[in-house]
């Protein structure tokens, strides 16, 4: 059985009370965001960037798009981290840009077109020898690709699933945030909480 939950629930839910200010604040900002101009990507870096995010968290509502992409290049021209890196990485922002040139760089050699201009099909084959350390490429010599595809991934689903449009796709209402919770146990709901609807076998 397959779900999804009504529209409209959690974008509701942040109009109420249960919902801290500062909390009600970082969801809106990210229901209003807008897909402007990089700052920290080229705009063919950026371009290639949501292809590629594109292919790992693909989005059938054309109409209101979670713009992972932007939401990446805002972290990286802010100079935010979450403090850490594997030691064989190099700074985020190279890493980045290290990446994408070596995915296209694969492209060209196993496609002879760039990333963008190859099918479905072929992004996934190159973004799975990515991860699997099986890319061709001079670029892959420098950046380790399995670590990169992590973190890419890794961000991409982070930056999708904090976005109130994704958290209300799964019926997510944890972002409510004043201490008022009660029912805890297991199946059990509380009246914020979206019931799924069914959406057939």
């Amino acid at each position: 059985m397959n779900y999804h939950y009504p529209a409209g629930t959690v974008r509701a839910l942040l109009e109420t009370d249960q919902v801290t200010k500062p909390t009600r604040q970082a969801l809106t900002e990210r229901l209003k965001a807008s897909s402007d101009q990089p700052v920290f990507f080229s705009t063919e870096e950026f371009s290639l960037l949501q292809a590629v995010c594109d292919r790992l968290i693909p989005q059938n509502n054309q109409s209101e798009r979670i713009d992972i992409t932007g939401g990446i290049d805002k972290r990286l021209t802010e100079n935010k981290s979450d403090g850490w890196r594997y030691d064989v990485m190099p700074a985020d922002g190279d890493a980045y840009k290290l990446g994408l040139k070596g995915i296209d760089e694969s492209a060209q050699l196993l496609f002879q077109q760039p990333f963008q201009n190859i099918s479905a099909e072929q992004q996934d084959f190159i973004l799975k020898a990515v991860q699997t350390r099986q890319a061709p490429g001079d670029t892959w010599q420098e950046l380790a690709a399995d670590r990169f595809f992590e973190e890419l991934l890794a961000e991409a689903v982070s930056t999708y699933y904090s976005h109130p449009l994704a958290q209300e796709d799964i019926g997510y209402v944890g972002m409510a945030d004043v201490p008022t919770w009660q029912r805890i146990g297991l199946n059990q709901l509380e009246d914020r909480e979206p019931k799924s609807i069914g959406q057939g076998e």
